[in-house]
């Protein structure tokens, strides 16, 4: 992941725009305003007045659930507040001194605050879409399926997937036991009911929000099999939904969005207006 993070950031220092503002590490967990070390958003708004009201995407980062950084995805934000989305970027306390379920909370809790807060930023609390690369991708899903994290699912409009991690972490840990490597146990325990709690594959129903699924044709194996079994399952509530496959890596999945011409933000945004 290290490469990842030196692109971004040189990215975060050449990529400005005054199309949007930006408002940096807002406190959105209760009762943490004044506590170092804790979860913050970075908002981004549009800059012309002409945009108000505007539909609002909560964005979070991937980083294998104990990496990344809200901060080196600027670059998201500014792309799509210029266009007239309120941007957030979500912040996350991250592996070992968290594990998936209180990730997942947290960024249930970013929701919240979102749906509460986001009319203070140009937003209309009652379009809120979610979207996320790879871990984040799997909160995401999780958050939007698994009933326990949000008491209603229709405060999300929908979701888009991209190279989503995670979504059958069952399947994949049975084959592929969790040790120390990469802080597994930390993150999701040796306890085979906590792997399927982890799992939105296995709470996909009728009330799930409608879903945009982007895929990587070079990406990781276990990648691909988590999403080919995903689909099956949610194509039993949203037939119509089909992945959108595209010739990449894991990792250019979200480098992708480095360039405002992107055919990925017009895709997004009509997804989002339909």
């Amino acid at each position: 992941m290290k490469k990842i993070h030196i692109l971004l950031n040189i990215t975060a220092i050449l990529f400005s725009s005054c199309a949007s503002k930006k408002f940096k590490n807002v406190t959105y967990l209760k009762g943490t305003e004044n506590k170092k070390g804790q979860p913050t958003l970075n908002i981004f708004t549009p800059r012309n007045s002409k945009y108000t009201n505007t539909p609002v995407l909560i964005f979070v980062h991937g980083g294998n659930w104990n990496s990344g950084d809200k901060k080196l995805y600027g670059f998201i934000g500014r792309n799509f507040a210029k266009r007239g989305i309120t941007t957030v970027i979500a912040g996350y306390t991250l592996s070992p001194k968290a594990n998936y379920n209180d990730m997942a909370k947290e960024i249930a809790e970013a929701v919240n605050w979102t749906k509460d807060s986001i009319r203070n930023y140009k937003g209309n609390p009652d379009k809120i879409f979610l979207t996320g690369h790879s871990a984040g991708g799997h909160l995401i899903a999780l958050i939007g399926t698994n009933p326990k994290y949000l008491e209603d699912k229709n405060i999300i409009k929908g979701i888009i997937l991209n190279d989503a991690a995670g979504l059958d972490m069952k399947h994949y840990l049975e084959q592929n036991p969790p040790t120390n490597e990469d802080d597994y146990l930390a993150t999701w325990s040796n306890n085979p009911e906590l792997w399927k709690d982890a799992s939105p594959i296995y709470f996909i129903d009728k009330e799930t929000p409608k879903m945009m699924i982007y895929l990587g044709s070079k990406t990781y194996e276990s990648i691909k099999v988590g999403n080919e079994r995903f689909l099956i399952e949610l194509n039993k509530f949203q037939p119509n939904v089909k992945p959108i496959i595209l010739n990449k890596k894991h990792v250019p999945m979200v480098l992708q969005y480095i360039f405002s011409w992107s055919n990925r933000y017009k895709e997004i945004i009509e997804f989002i207006e339909e």
